[in-house]
């Protein structure tokens, strides 16, 4: 399929970012999720220039922006030869196709680029398989702006019939048929990884899950002492790695999962479900939060709702609160007599705050520079043996 936009002279790997500040929406907290898609952008190898954002009730249902907006982001484009725009929402087709004709570059929305970065990251066969799922059932409603240079081409002959149409329904065949192939083959995947769950028996499952990029694989190699890859950019796990683990006398299994992030395709959930599994039936959670992100208590409520949505949500819960080496706190003056907001908080302030209001036991720990790191083995000691003893009752003569 060929790209109908020519960006010859336009730096592909260049973008600026564009979103739209609703109604009731802090512009603090927008600057901190433009922060993440650039961090998702460096991820994927672009490098962002610029931001563009814009007040709007909702957003337009054309554009997604205003059209003066939109104008404004294709004038600054052309000028400094930027050649993507990255948009912070999931664009519908039509929007896409809109926005493309008046700017002449590449448009890239939130979910796209999550999808480009699970490509780049898929190593195995079965991340591989799941990721193209998600990609085709993306790419299929959106197949028309990928053939509208045809429409140019074919000048006045009408716009019904033409070879633009045709290459379109061929594709969106291929597609579909693509789509159930690799159905048929995630499903028998998944066959083989139910029967390889079913393997390992009654013992506790452990399963490591929270936002993208909190340290996840970190301290799995520190718990299981093993070598998980681990990297300091965005779901640099997609593979579900499962490690047994003994602490003193009770073996368990521990499996750390892909991350989750805000608004997290639809497609790339669906695909990932049996991935997931893993988080689905082990008996404790272990949440990782990164506690010196300034915005990772909304990073804990996407991570519970995300559970949520898999059905999970109803799991034992031990929260671990990773980087304290990171924290940093705003000193307040002395005769600075305003109320402290969270930013004032000191790290000790912080830990009596949630321990205090957490319906779910927690520690503060920091896996890089291995702090507090046998108080979190102990306290996971003790929960994996409490699981344990009620399923094997006869065996607590062990403890």
């Amino acid at each position: 399929m060929t790209e109908q936009i020519n960006t010859e002279e336009r730096d592909l790997d260049k973008a600026v970012l564009a979103s739209v500040i609703r109604d009731r929406q802090d512009e603090r907290q927008v600057e901190e999720y433009l922060d993440e898609l650039e961090f998702l952008a460096t991820t994927a190898g672009i490098t962002t220039v610029k931001r563009f954002t814009q007040k709007l009730p909702t957003p337009n249902s054309r554009l997604y922006m205003g059209p003066g907006k939109i104008e404004e982001i294709g004038l600054y484009a052309e000028q400094n030869g930027i050649g993507t725009v990255i948009f912070d929402d999931e664009l519908s087709p039509s929007q896409t196709r809109n926005i493309e004709k008046m700017l002449q570059c590449r448009i890239l929305d939130r979910t796209n680029l999550i999808l480009n970065i699970f490509v780049q990251r898929a190593r195995t066969a079965y991340a591989k398989t799941q990721v193209q799922l998600a990609q085709y059932e993306y790419m299929l409603p959106r197949l028309t702006g990928l053939w509208t240079h045809l429409e140019r081409q074919r000048g006045g002959t009408g716009t019904r019939g033409g070879a633009g149409e045709r290459e379109i329904e061929t594709d969106r065949r291929v597609i579909r048929n693509r789509i159930s192939k690799l159905k048929e083959e995630l499903k028998k995947i998944d066959r083989q990884m139910a029967v390889q769950r079913g393997n390992r028996g009654n013992m506790v499952r452990v399963s490591l899950v929270g936002y993208t990029n909190v340290g996840k694989s970190t301290i799995m190699n520190l718990i299981s002492k093993s070598d998980v890859f681990a990297e300091n950019k965005l779901f640099a796990t997609l593979d579900t790695t499962v490690r047994k683990v003994v602490l003193d006398n009770i073996p368990f299994l521990l499996s750390d999962t892909v991350g989750f992030i805000r608004k997290l395709p639809t497609q790339l959930v669906e695909s990932f479900k049996s991935t997931l599994d893993e988080v689905r039936e082990a008996d404790l959670l272990l949440h990782v939060v990164d506690i010196s992100h300034p915005n990772f208590e909304d990073q804990i409520e996407v991570v519970k709702q995300t559970l949520q949505e898999i059905g999970a949500g109803d799991k034992p819960v031990f929260l671990i609160f990773n980087k304290i080496d990171a924290y940093n706190h705003i000193r307040k003056e002395e005769d600075d007599l305003t109320p402290a907001t969270r930013e004032n908080m000191t790290l000790e302030d912080m830990k009596q705050m949630w321990i205090a209001k957490a319906n779910t036991p927690c520690i503060f720990i920091s896996a890089r520079e291995k702090i507090n790191i046998d108080k979190l083995r102990s306290d996971l000691y003790l929960m994996v043996r409490e699981i344990h003893s009620g399923r094997y009752p006869f065996n607590n003569y062990l403890y």
